[in-house]
């Protein structure tokens, strides 16, 4: 969830024809700033992802680009799952990018350093039979690994004044049993990695017989949600299946999607299935759907907020049926400081988010698995030796977190979880992504080597 509803996201694109979609907008690290160099840009081939790059480069410097115009470049799946209007909307943070180095060059795909408002980034692109973009990727360049625990836990403290971290294996029982750690027992905010217990709670109301992963959802007015995602954007009273919303929350971490489903799935379902997977915080009782939180958080704050935090359960969930859903999302204004970090949230810790990726890995729906590892937020691990990686990120401003659990080619899993907190001030996102992205990477070597 982002606290800013109009707000795009910035680090990641990448079409649902390659099975993998939007980060979701998680928030220290080491962005490269960027002058201008009196050199050369280099030349790009004459191939078919060359000449779409040549392209975008160009269209970068006159956005908003045409509908007609993206689609004479963009396939059809892509833009499907990124509608023109969002398309445009994030190439805003890229606009004028330029190109610094070409790091790899294919027929069908290219990889650039391009520079964009300062900041050195990483961009892929790929291309389908037709030679069009299928495929459209740009994240920071990841900071170097931790080379010993010791360093990361120094990194992880200049990351963060409040920082939780584990780094464990999931036995064949289910249990996590930790390797290294910092503050594992300590629950803090998850921004969007709450939807762990929601997929969780989907999956079991699914195994009782309740509803189908083909069962259709209706995206009504009020399940509508802000931030991260597509289908606050599909028109009102329009169908999504149970399949494609768990996909969607997961991998953009759309926030309509996560509303819906708990919708559907019951909110107390959703309560009851965080606490038996060890998430007991008393402050995730009611749990909030996305839109509630942007309601009290963003809506003539902090008069709901306030309220709402001075009732007893009961006079909660009674406040969010009576007043809360009332609230228009027009009213909702997005806040870029650090707000209520520690009273409206969803809670906990390293240990139970790890405990949440090991319970919904002995979970037997391949639909799980299907949605945790459509992205990896560019992790980038050796597929040779991780051949399969789940994600689940989450922020706020002064929230920025990630979680994954990764198999090796010998069937061993491991979780790394890192929450970063700073109560004050708000992280920069692509920075503490960069550092994150390192200090995960590190942890994976390391823990497999214990």
């Amino acid at each position: 969830m982002r606290s800013n509803p109009t707000s795009s996201k910035v680090v990641r694109i990448l079409a649902a024809a390659t099975m993998a979609t939007t980060m979701t907008a998680v928030s220290a690290g080491h962005t490269t700033p960027v002058q201008a160099a009196a050199v050369a840009a280099p030349e790009i081939p004459d191939t078919p992802a060359g000449r779409q790059l040549r392209w975008l480069l160009d269209a970068a410097t006159r956005l908003p680009i045409p509908e007609s115009e993206l689609k004479q470049h963009f396939s059809a799946e892509f833009l499907q799952s990124v509608p023109a209007d969002q398309l445009n909307q994030t190439l805003t943070a890229f606009k004028g990018m330029r190109l610094q180095e070409l790091t790899r060059s294919e027929s069908a795909l290219i990889v650039a350093k391009v520079e964009a408002a300062g900041t050195l980034l990483d961009l892929s692109l790929t291309t389908d039979g037709a030679g069009l973009v299928d495929g459209l990727l740009f994240r920071p360049p990841v900071s170097p690994a931790p080379k010993d625990w010791a360093e990361l836990d120094q990194r992880l403290g200049r990351l963060a004044p409040q920082a939780g971290f584990i780094a464990a294996e999931v036995t064949k029982d289910g249990a996590c049993r930790p390797v290294h750690s910092v503050a594992p027992s300590t629950a803090r905010p998850l921004g969007s990695m709450f939807k762990l217990y929601v997929l969780g709670a989907v999956a079991e109301r699914i195994a009782s017989g309740a509803f189908g992963w083909d069962t259709q959802l209706t995206i009504t007015p009020e399940l509508k949600s802000l931030g991260s995602g597509e289908l606050q954007n599909r028109p009102d009273n329009s169908k999504v299946s149970v399949l494609e919303a768990a996909k969607l929350m997961i991998s953009i971490s759309d926030n309509t999607a996560a509303d819906l489903l708990i919708h559907r799935a019951g909110r107390k379902n959703v309560e009851r299935t965080a606490r038996a997977w060890g998430a007991r915080d008393r402050r995730d009782t009611p749990w909030l759907t996305t839109r509630e939180m942007f309601v009290l958080k963003g809506a003539g704050y902090p008069r709901h907020a306030r309220k709402y935090l001075s009732l007893g359960t009961a006079g909660k969930r009674a406040y969010l049926d009576r007043v809360v859903a009332k609230v228009p999302l027009s009213r909702v204004a997005g806040w870029t400081a650090p707000r209520e970090l520690d009273t409206l949230e969803w809670y906990a810790s390293p240990a139970q988010v790890c405990q949440a990726f090991a319970r919904l890995s002995r979970l037997p729906d391949k639909h799980v698995g299907e949605a945790l590892s459509i992205s990896d937020a560019g992790l980038a691990l050796d597929r040779a030796q991780w051949p399969s990686v789940w994600f689940k990120g989450g922020s706020e401003p002064g929230v920025s977190d990630l979680g994954y659990l990764a198999r090796t080619a010998d069937g061993r899993s491991f979780v790394v979880t890192t929450l970063a907190i700073d109560p004050k001030t708000p992280f920069d996102q692509t920075r503490a992504l960069s550092e994150q992205l390192g200090l995960t990477r590190g942890a994976f070597t390391l823990v497999k080597g214990s």
